[in-house]
């Protein structure tokens, strides 16, 4: 009777521990290494790697800018392969475009050697990354006039918001050479690349002709991801004033198309509420973003 007992328990633990095996080798999901995926976490943020490892619980991916990042299953949203235009760009080259709204920029930074043209009906806007957390860009118009640059440095805060200090110099180069403009300003967002709010602040003083003064300016900016490819865009500039005649806001809400890492489309209604009213610009902000 006893060793049959113990047969029993021999079976019983064998049983188990073959059960104990299978349910581990389960937790363990087999994955390409040689492959490189895009992983969307719930918050819309992305990261771009080999998945060295993961389970039902975790999963593991080794990415070139912050080496290997352990994320929870549960904040996962989406795991899929990468395709090739996506596997030469890490996270921060596929929306390189969103440290710019319309015409406000926020705290978020563009990395060493990063460049980005916007062309636009009004005149192109190149921006270029010197270092990390530093760029430099020059906006104009198709006439040349005027010639307006710019200098940012951006600083993280965390890991949903940052900094940033800047400010524009501009001339009315050959129209008008003896005008100027200069606008010092700081700049603070909460969010990623994919979702982000701004609030900026600073000074406006223009001279020339005789004349020179300043005003107080405000912005408040954001945008949200709608699918994949487009994004809801709002940017906005505030002039303080004394009173309901000399204050007034630039509103302009859109819609940003981002077809490829390289490339994005933008369109927006701007309107100028002054006095009490709204008056709608007469024709649409268009932008076209080129990565190079």
């Amino acid at each position: 009777m006893k060793i049959i007992q113990k047969v029993l328990l021999l079976i019983a633990l064998f049983a188990g521990s073959s059960s104990m095996n299978t349910l581990f080798a389960q937790d363990s999901v087999p994955t390409d290494t040689t492959k490189t995926y895009i992983v969307i976490k719930n918050d819309n943020s992305r990261y771009i790697g080999k998945i060295t490892y993961q389970d039902a619980r975790e999963v593991h991916i080794l990415t070139e800018e912050l080496g290997e990042l352990i994320i929870p299953k549960h904040e996962i949203r989406e795991i899929r392969e990468a395709s090739e235009s996506e596997s030469n760009n890490d996270t921060k080259n596929q929306e390189i475009f969103s440290t710019r709204y319309f015409l406000s920029t926020n705290g978020l930074s563009l990395k060493e050697n990063e460049t980005y043209i916007i062309w636009s009906i009004y005149g192109p806007d190149i921006q270029f990354g010197l270092k990390n957390n530093f760029s430099v860009g020059v906006v104009t118009s198709w006439f040349g006039s005027p010639i307006i640059g710019s200098l940012k440095y951006s600083k993280s805060l965390g890991d949903k918001t940052s900094l940033g200090v800047g400010t524009l110099l501009g001339t009315g180069s050959w129209a008008s050479p003896e005008y100027g403009i200069a606008l010092p300003y700081t700049t603070f967002s909460y969010g990623d690349a994919a979702n982000n709010l701004t609030f900026s602040a600073g000074y406006g003083t223009t001279w020339g002709g005789g004349y020179s003064g300043g005003r107080a300016l405000f912005s408040v900016a954001g945008m949200t991801e709608i699918t994949e490819k487009f994004s809801f865009v709002f940017d906005s500039f505030i002039v303080s004033g004394t009173g309901n005649d000399d204050s007034g806001a630039l509103l302009i809400p859109g819609l940003r198309l981002q077809s490829s890492p390289d490339k994005a489309f933008q369109i927006g209604f701007a309107g100028i509420a002054a006095e009490g009213e709204l008056i709608p610009f007469p024709l649409p902000m268009l932008q076209w973003f080129r990565r190079f």
